[in-house]
Parts: C-alpha cells; structure tokens; sequence
C-alpha cells in the first residue's frame, strides 16, 4: 500500500506543507479568514471587482431568471443565451474574429492545446509557463520543448533544431509567479521567420495591460499577429471561467475538438452574466487600471529600497524572494499573525530555491493599507535576516 504519510511527513519536514485556509466573507482589499479580518495582498483580484455590486446584481437577476446551474454540457442543454453574448462580446473586446468560454483558464489551456496538437506536433515552451500549459501539451502527446525563461536566443536555437512543420510557441503573457511580461513582440517575429503558430496565455493580462486592458496582445501592438489568446475571467473579472479567442475557423475547430470543453457541464449562466458586467466595466472605466499601474509600481519600487530582492517591473505580481522554504513560510506566517495575508510560494510551484512571498496589488488597496504592509515586511524581513 502506498506510505501516504510517510510522503506528506516528507513534504513536512521540508517546509512544503499546505494548509486550506477558509475565507469568511467577500474579497476585497479586506476580509475574514478563519475568523480574522485580514488585509489581503494576494488576490488575482486586480480591479476590485470580486464584490461589486454591479457584478453582484448582475448575478442574482440572472440567478433569478435562469437557475443556479447550466444543467448539461454546452453541446446538449447547457448552452444558454449568455455564452453566446459573452463569446461575441469578448471577440469584440479582444478584436478577434471569435471566441469559445470554457469552465476555468486551466481547462482552456489543456483544451486547447491538446485538441490542437497530436505526436506530430512540435511545441516550444517557456521554462516558466503555467502548469496548464504543460499539462495541455503532455496530453496532446505533441514534443515538448522547453526554452529558457524568456530567452529569445535559446528559443531560436531549438526552433533551427526541433522545429519540422507542425510547430506552436506557447507562453504565458504576464509570467503568474514572477509578474513579468513575455516578450510576445519578439516571439511574433521569430514565429513569423519559421512559420510557426504562436498561443499566448494572457490570464494575468487581460483587464490589467494595455490602454485598453486587452493584454499584452494590445501592449505589443501584435494583436493581428498571434494565433491563439488565451485569457480568464477568474482574475481581473473577479468571476470564474476562461476563453480563447482568434480566428472563426480556429473557434469552430476547438468547439469539435477541445475535451474539456465538449465534455463538462457549462459554466452557470449567472457567472456569464457577471462576466458581461465586468466587461462593461473594464471597457467603460479605464481610472482603475491606472491606479493598479501607479500603485503596483510604488510598492515595487519602495520594497526594492528596503533592500529586498524584488525584480523590476510594472505587473500587479510582486515577487519578494526569499529562497529557503521554511523560511518563506515563517515570513508568512509573522505576516498573517498582524493582519495581512501573503501566502509563502514553495515548490512545486515554483522550482526549488526560489520560494517567495508573492504580493499582489488590487485597484482597490489604499497607499495607507499599502504603508501598513511595507512597515511590516520591513520589520520581519529584518528579523529573519531577509534584509539588512
């Protein structure tokens, strides 16, 4: 019989063991987990929209009309009115020529990509990519192969070297760890010297980069020249789902070929609903975007004075690096027992030395709730020797 607890004490000793915390009230800058209000620096809630009563109005009207569940997949009964108008509106916002929902960005990602790709297939990876997308291309029984982080030089060599025909780069746009940016202009243009498909995962993008909050695809100015983009609504929508966006064909070929899509029940049509108000919000009211830009980059900027290991950048993900496991965990925990909730980062999720505390800013935070946490993680940094 397999030593389960001889794994998880394993997993213990070395500083990896994870707990599920329980969140008693909604997420906003604030809220109540296991019985404590906490200032929450951790969310993909970037815009603030997980408690707003616009989305949360949206939601209940469509609750009230439609039901709380779909009731079957979206290829039987459970294709409703608002897929459709959210897939329309969402092409238009992304200004492609279509658009497929799916139930969350990990299903997008393994849907699409093994539905695309088969053992004939090529498939270059960033070294950092989401684990979605690796697990997509492990099921696609495509060739992986992984370039370094962000390295244009590395993927160029292993195209020369790998690449036969059937080809895709794959990469996430807004790196979900480190919070940096694919440089998706530069891969555009090695795609387009070997004529190879290009797939950019912007979950950490969409609503966030951009004049207009379309992603990276936007920030680049290469919007008409990746083939699939991948984006969610579970993060600055503040609902739950995922989608891909591209050309007609590319949507009609995912909707026939695309497992996680044919074969799980829709997403409930009142998350659609919100989704919709979310996008009319993300459309209509730019003022949150910059602010998430001008505070996400103060705080940055104030942890890289302390003396933290903290990389420069411009993403709402802030990576405070600490290294060793145990002590990322202790660094948390100091954090949770003043008040404010920053998860240790620890492998798997990230590779072994590099455990971090990962900081992520909300429109909604204040510069006083931002001073308040930089106080702290200056004092505890300090006291276990983080910082000087």
């Amino acid at each position: 019989m397999y030593d389960f607890e001889g794994v998880l004490k394993d997993i213990k000793d070395k500083g990896l063991y994870r707990e599920l915390r329980s969140v008693e009230a909604s997420q906003g800058t604030y809220t109540v987990i296991d019985g404590r209000k906490m200032l929450i620096l951790s969310s993909n809630n970037y815009l603030g929209l997980c408690d707003d009563s616009r989305l949360k109005n949206a939601a209940i009207e469509a609750i009230r009309k439609y039901g709380v569940g779909a009731g079957g997949s979206r290829l039987t009964c459970g294709n409703f009115v608002l897929h459709r108008e959210l897939e329309e509106r969402l092409a238009g916002f992304k200004e492609a020529e279509g658009c497929i929902v799916f139930g969350s960005g990990y299903a997008a990602n393994i849907g699409t990509i093994s539905g695309i790709a088969d053992k004939s297939w090529v498939i270059f990876c960033d070294r950092l990519n989401h684990a979605s997308i690796v697990d997509g291309i492990r099921l696609s029984g495509a060739k992986l192969v992984v370039y370094k982080h962000c390295d244009m030089e590395d993927l160029e060599s292993k195209i020369v070297r790998y690449h036969t025909g059937k080809s895709l780069i794959v990469t996430d746009g807004v790196f979900s760890m480190d919070g940096d940016m694919a440089p998706v202009d530069r891969i555009v243009e090695l795609a387009k010297k070997y004529n190879l498909m290009t797939m950019v995962d912007d979950a950490h993008a969409t609503g966030v980069l951009g004049e207009k909050g379309k992603g990276t695809l936007e920030y680049f100015g290469v919007k008409d020249d990746v083939d699939i983009n991948m984006g969610t609504l579970s993060k600055a929508f503040g609902v739950e789902g995922g989608f891909v966006t591209g050309k007609k064909k590319l949507i009609d070929f995912l909707r026939h070929k695309a497992k996680s899509f044919i074969y799980s029940t829709a997403p409930p049509p009142h998350n659609m609903a919100a989704a919709l108000e979310a996008l009319n919000i993300i459309e209509t009211e730019p003022q949150a975007r910059k602010e998430l830009a001008e505070k996400s980059v103060w705080l940055r900027n104030r942890l890289i004075e302390k003396g933290f290991n903290v990389p420069k950048g411009m993403t709402p993900i802030i990576p405070l690096m600490v290294g060793d496991a145990k002590i990322a965990v202790e660094f948390s925990m100091l954090l949770y027992n003043e008040g404010i909730y920053i998860p240790a980062i620890r492998p798997p999720t990230v590779p072994k030395g590099t455990s971090r505390l990962r900081i992520s800013i909300m429109a909604s935070h204040s510069y006083e709730d931002m001073e308040f946490a930089l106080k702290n993680l200056v004092r505890f940094g300090r006291e276990l020797g983080i910082i000087a």
